[in-house]
């Protein structure tokens, strides 16, 4: 079973909470743990974020969020199976872009320290999600992809 989900929203801080929200509902459907969703949503948070303030600073602009949720169910024996999904979720941004994503992704790394911003949401993103890509292109914009895998053993 395959479902997808896309929003578009203004690069205004107060968007980041609905971000996490619709995240968290468009997961409803496979059940996963609080302790999931609560992963997910803080590492879609952090990507929201770093696109309205890093992504646009002081400008307007857009950020665009998709989702997709893959689910397979396969039969492990007469009386279980095991649902694994995977989840994809990609930020995208149209603003200034990274110049350097490596050192970016480094802890405590942060371009705009005046902001009292901790430098830890890539290292965030990586340790709540299974993959992380980021690409991004100087005044063009950023795209970070994350993945998620959900399994979960049930009775038939």
């Amino acid at each position: 079973m395959e479902n997808n989900m896309s929003i578009t929203f203004d690069a205004k801080s107060q968007n980041e909470s609905l971000a996490r929200m619709v995240v968290a509902a468009f997961l409803t459907e496979v059940d996963p743990t609080i302790e999931e969703i609560n992963d997910i949503k803080t590492a879609v948070s952090e990507a929201v974020t770093n696109a309205i303030i890093h992504g646009y600073g002081e400008k307007t602009g857009t950020v665009y969020m998709k989702c997709n949720m893959l689910t397979n169910k396969i039969k492990k024996n007469d009386s279980t199976y095991e649902t694994d999904t995977t989840i994809k979720i990609e930020i995208k941004d149209e603003g200034v872009g990274i110049e350097n994503i490596e050192k970016a992704r480094e802890p405590l790394f942060t371009t705009k320290p005046e902001l009292e911003r901790s430098g830890m949401g890539f290292m965030f993103m990586e340790m709540f999600m299974d993959e992380l890509i980021v690409e991004s292109e100087k005044g063009r914009g950023t795209k970070v992809s994350m993945t998620k895998r959900l399994t979960k053993q049930e009775k038939i």
